[in-house]
């Protein structure tokens, strides 16, 4: 179902959704307009969607278990050591 609805651009933005009419890569310009809200539609609920899952992951973080910087080094040197040592890599 289609809505007719009244919207204003700029010159800048009519002419280049015009052009695009005109290379033939859009039908029209509502065509052109639908395109660019379905892009913007689709990064809105991407980035929500990432949002989320930060947010998930952050909560996880917060209620699991935590080690110092140096622990965390240490470990992160002895991970890199056995890789290396697992694909015969000096170090």
């Amino acid at each position: 179902m289609s809505v007719k609805a009244s919207i204003s651009l700029t010159e800048a933005q009519d002419d280049f959704a015009r052009t695009l009419v005109a290379e033939g890569r859009y039908a029209s310009l509502s065509a052109v307009l639908q395109q660019g809200l379905e892009l913007l539609r689709e990064e809105t609920e991407a980035r929500r969607a990432e949002t989320s899952a930060l947010l998930a992951l952050i909560a996880e973080r917060r209620g699991g278990s935590f080690v110092s910087g140096t622990e965390g080094r240490r470990r992160t040197a002895d991970l890199l050591a056995r890789k290396r040592a697992e694909h015969g890599l000096s170090g």
